[in-house]
């Protein structure tokens, strides 16, 4: 990296997180840049729009206090990197890679770029091998797949802060495959206040999680043109432990509505063009940067898989940030307020939820061979038991038949027993069992997902 020095006073206009130039030098988009105030401080940026006479910086520290008047800024001539190294694992990071656990700086073996490299279609291997998260209602209903991005719907008040501490705390790979040294996490904090930080990082470290996760940790006090950036640096630091140290990678990052404001917030402060709700028309494509980032490379042992976690403004699933994650990504979990209201955990709703590789990861002697069809049949007899429930609503449940009764119990223990796990973590085989002992109170003539041997085997 080199770096350009450009003379004092080119600076003319700050507005928010954006510093405006005099274009003196040929620059390019997403270059690095450091601004040194009339006092002697440094902060970081990078150049986000640049016409023939001027040149737009996004500030990743906060620009107060900054005098315009005796600014001096250097351009570096690339894009920012991210410095990492084989001591990666166990630190934590702030929104743009900088120590915030009192250790020294890592050090570093490479430099990756933190937009990331595109990978070639013809270079990615089709993700097939399963990934256990510890939680029933994903292990077994919507199983996660290596190589996958399953995004996790919210809303205000839900606990996703705490399923994604358990999931970074229980996920694994299968026994078979080995634990330990080849799987790691990363957990991106965006935006998120000063408690939920602090309730991470304990969480972490009190569990021993912390050994194999890596934690960026952006504050909502943070400058939002920061809260741009953690995302890739902590897929630049997954790609690094994925495809250089062959590691199998779960990305969890909470939340990219808090991205997608900070996208609206620098949008606006440029000027540019609003679309849907006032988000800008290239949040789509935006979104894709950071979701295609997922994946496996063919010849490669390693792999990321990523729970990008979003919180839907209204509990709207249309709304354009949940909206446009569905289109990119390959299904969703979403969690339900009326379970939560009634105090059971996770609060996953199964029926919207949807693993879209499910399909390619389970059975056919990746895992159990008749867990496909375990789940096909709970899905189909809790459809059934949510429309009996409809019906119950109306004529009450002295109106219904024995098989709507039956039904009706069914649903209320597949909610109790199946989804329900509280502080417990389940393995696969656990929760293929608890799948099994709720069927059994259906009789076997209606359990049309199942054949004979499956019935003979694990219901008699």
């Amino acid at each position: 990296m080199y770096a350009r020095l450009i003379g004092e006073d080119i600076a003319y206009r700050a507005e928010g997180p954006l510093l405006f130039l005099k274009r003196r030098l040929d620059v390019g988009l997403n270059e690095a840049v450091e601004v040194e105030g009339e006092d002697g401080s440094v902060r970081l940026g990078r150049i986000a729009a640049l016409d023939e006479e001027s040149v737009t910086v996004e500030m990743l520290d906060e620009t107060a206090g900054l005098a315009l008047s005796g600014t001096r800024v250097r351009f570096f001539g690339e894009p920012l990197r991210f410095h990492v190294g084989p001591g990666l694992l166990g630190r934590v990071f702030n929104g743009i890679g900088k120590p915030l656990d009192g250790g020294p700086p890592l050090a570093a073996a490479r430099a990756f770029r933190v937009d990331g490299l595109p990978i070639k279609p013809s270079a990615r291997e089709a993700p097939n091998e399963y990934l256990e998260t510890g939680f029933t209602a994903i292990d077994l209903m919507n199983s996660l797949v290596r190589g996958q991005k399953l995004p996790l719907f919210s809303g205000g008040g839900l606990p996703h802060d705490r399923i994604a501490v358990d999931i970074a705390r229980n996920a694994r790979l299968p026994e078979e495959d080995g634990e330990g040294r080849d799987f790691a996490i990363v957990f991106g904090g965006i935006g998120i206040p000063h408690a939920s930080a602090e309730f991470f990082r304990e969480e972490m470290e009190r569990s021993g999680a912390l050994a194999r996760t890596v934690l960026f940790l952006n504050l909502a006090s943070d400058s939002s043109a920061q809260r741009l950036l953690t995302p890739r640096f902590a897929l630049t630091a997954a790609e690094y432990l994925a495809f250089t140290e062959g590691k199998h990678v779960l990305v969890i990052l909470t939340d990219l509505t808090n991205y997608c404001e900070a996208l609206r917030e620098v949008s606006a402060s440029r000027g540019e063009m609003p679309s849907r709700k006032g988000y800008p028309g290239y949040m789509y494509s935006d979104l894709a940067t950071l979701y295609e980032r997922a994946g496996r490379i063919r010849g490669r042992p390693g792999s990321i898989t990523q729970i990008p976690i979003l919180t839907m403004p209204n509990d709207d699933i249309s709304h354009p940030i949940p909206d446009l994650t569905g289109y990119i990504t390959e299904g969703q979990i979403v969690l339900d307020r009326d379970l939560h209201r009634r105090d059971l955990y996770p609060p996953i709703r199964l029926l919207p939820s949807l693993s879209r590789l499910m399909k390619d990861g389970t059975g056919k002697g990746r895992t159990h061979a008749d867990h496909p069809a375990l789940a096909a049949q709970l899905y189909a007899s809790y459809s059934q038991a949510r429309q009996t429930r409809v019906l119950a609503s109306v004529v009450g449940e002295d109106g219904l038949s024995d098989k709507d009764r039956r039904l009706l119990s069914f649903g209320d223990d597949f909610e109790r027993l199946v989804v329900n796990q509280g502080d417990e973590a389940r393995t696969l085989e656990e929760s293929l069992e608890v799948g099994w002992s709720v069927l059994r109170a259906i009789p076997s003539g209606e359990l049309h997902r199942l054949d004979d041997r499956q019935i003979h085997e694990h219901l008699r």
